[in-house]
């Protein structure tokens, strides 16, 4: 009996533990999302620094969005609408890294994809000139091979270094 009761208790313990866990884990998660969000953004001053991050005396713009983006969190606003609302309200410059959907997505996927191609065919350009020298043609009817190593010499003088 005591190891069935002594199972229940550590159940019952383990259940606790885990239903604290899940009430505190939003716990300080309005501090996180402030710093997610506003390193997402650019200060629409113009200095192109990160909000969170702008470091100008006096500057009128970032002491105001970090207030707006406070109060929008503090509102219970979700990331996607606080994003939206700061894109229509200073536009899509606002945005620290570009989203992710259409010419967006184009414009994050082009550059790699660019560099994959020119990796792959310089690999195979460099294996045609590691693989050895094409074999000269063989030479025409009626030439006589003489006059071919004749113009050979000559062209190895010709184009040395």
């Amino acid at each position: 009996m005591t190891t069935l009761t002594s199972s229940r208790r550590r159940f019952a313990q383990v259940a606790i533990v885990a239903l604290l866990a899940l009430l505190f884990m939003g716990a300080g998660d309005t501090g996180k999302r402030f710093t997610n969000l506003g390193h997402g953004m650019i200060c629409a001053c113009g200095c192109n620094q990160i909000l969170l991050e702008c470091n100008h005396v006096g500057c009128q713009y970032s002491d105001r969005m970090r207030g707006e983006l406070q109060t929008m969190l503090n509102n219970g606003d979700s990331d996607d609408a606080i994003m939206a609302a700061f894109t229509q309200k200073y536009g899509n410059t606002i945005l620290a890294a570009p989203t992710t959907s259409g010419f967006n997505l184009v414009a994050w996927v082009t550059p790699f994809l660019v560099l994959g191609l020119a990796t792959f065919f310089a690999g195979i350009l460099i294996r045609r000139w590691r693989s050895g020298k094409e074999p000269l043609p063989a030479p025409a009817a009626g030439v006589p091979a003489a006059v071919l190593d004749q113009y050979r010499e000559q062209a190895r003088r010709e184009t040395e270094v």
